[in-house]
């Protein structure tokens, strides 16, 4: 029943899920023909969908050689990340690993064997994917060789030190995130499928990362309190609480929401930078790859914010409302129309006595003059009363056979959780 009520609370849900589901998703998330691989790289679309089922569904929608590309790039990175994530591997021999990483892509025989982590086929066969790397195109090798250069470097810097302020919150998401959409946005320019501006202004590129990795730091605060890790700004969160674990205490519970609004304040100072970089691109494919995560983004911190939910359990927005975005934010206006939605959706949870109010209304308005919606998409979520009752009946009837649905569309709607 609980499922029922959450169908009827949103019955625009089960039109765009079972759109999504009957042909919907070819539109933004085209899936590639294994058989027209090679053996090697046939393997490494194998272990991009064994890592990451979202990253894998958006990036087989790519076009051309580009597909191929950012494939290499996720698991050359993947590979990277199971270095630094492995707890096993001591410092003394992680650091020089994550300093050199880059290097093994030009070494055919490295491997690594010793992992514990559950990506670790990526390492263990890294010589299937340092092959694949060789074979692209050297415009292409020589921006993920950088990129993974300079994502060790920084990983490195980060293995035992703490994020203190705003400015080391920045530089860590830069080098785990921002550097990726750096790497990303220069792969597109070099593909000839975007203009060389793109690649080039980095300050942007480097927003569309920070702008996703603040959003999952913040929505992800319990689940890294239970494994041990803290990403939370110590300038931030110390106004607080005296430590960080003390914010998931209920006797804290209002110093805890006051301080969560206030970081998802930091992350939509990206918003604007967001929307630039969007309105440069000129392929459809690479259009919907950058768009999709930044619209679940919004989504997801309008879900956090002002949520006491985010210090007790998990926060996710409805597969439903994925899939609306996914195939809604396929244009420049549709984002912004978006994005509109969701800051207003933000403004009208501004309590008048949080510390941050100020700053949240002021940001907010900076987005509204940049997304205010134009075109039909301006009223893309209202609906007729005779479209409403409809899919009340219809999710009176069938909502037991749209939980299978719901199950069958989940690899293609976590963009953003892994």
């Amino acid at each position: 029943m609980e499922l029922l009520k959450k169908w009827l609370g949103h019955p625009e849900d089960i039109y765009n899920l079972l759109r999504f589901k009957m042909g919907g998703y070819r539109a933004v998330m085209p899936r590639v023909d294994p058989d027209s691989l090679g053996c090697g790289l046939r393997t490494c679309y194998r272990y991009l969908n064994q890592t990451s089922r979202s990253f894998a569904a958006v990036i087989q929608a790519l076009d051309g050689e580009l597909r191929h590309a950012v494939c290499i790039f996720y698991l050359v990175l993947r590979a990277l990340d199971t270095i630094e994530d492995d707890m096993t591997i001591s410092l003394d021999v992680k650091v020089p690993m994550l300093h050199e990483f880059h290097s093994y892509l030009y070494q055919p025989e490295w491997k690594y064997m010793e992992s514990k982590e559950k990506d670790r086929q990526v390492l263990e066969d890294f010589p299937t994917i340092s092959m694949e790397f060789r074979n692209l195109s050297k415009v292409y090798q020589d921006v993920i060789s950088d990129i993974c250069h300079k994502m060790g470097v920084g990983m490195a810097e980060f293995l035992e030190k703490k994020v203190e302020s705003q400015h080391e919150w920045d530089k860590y998401c830069h080098y785990v995130a921002g550097l990726v959409g750096i790497g990303l946005s220069r792969l597109f320019s070099a593909s000839e499928l975007e203009d060389s501006i793109v690649g080039q202004d980095t300050e942007l590129a480097n927003s569309m990362g920070l702008f996703l990795q603040k959003t999952n730091i913040i929505r992800d605060y319990l689940e890294d309190q239970m494994e041990g890790r803290e990403f939370w700004p110590r300038e931030v969160w110390s106004r607080y609480a005296k430590k960080l674990s003390d914010l998931a205490k209920p006797e804290n519970i209002d110093m805890a929401v006051q301080c969560l609004n206030e970081l998802i304040t930091n992350a939509l100072h990206h918003v604007p930078d967001v929307l630039t970089y969007l309105s440069r691109l000129k392929n459809q494919s690479v259009f919907n790859f950058c768009a999709i995560p930044q619209v679940m983004a919004i989504a997801t911190l309008a879900a956090c914010y002002n949520n006491k939910q985010v210090f007790r359990g998990v926060v996710k927005i409805r597969k439903g409302q994925a899939v609306t975005l996914m195939m809604d934010a396929t244009n420049i206006q549709a984002v912004k129309a978006i994005m509109y939605q969701y800051v207003e959706e933000i403004y009208q949870k501004i309590p008048s006595t949080d510390p941050s109010s100020n700053k949240t209304q002021q940001i907010i308005a900076s987005i509204r003059a940049m997304s205010l919606p134009s075109g039909p998409m301006a009223s893309r979520h209202h609906y007729s009363p005779i479209y409403l009752s409809c899919a009340m009946l219809l999710a009176a009837l069938s909502w037991q056979y749209l939980s299978t649905i719901s199950k069958a569309t989940e690899e293609y709607v976590q963009a953003g959780e892994n």
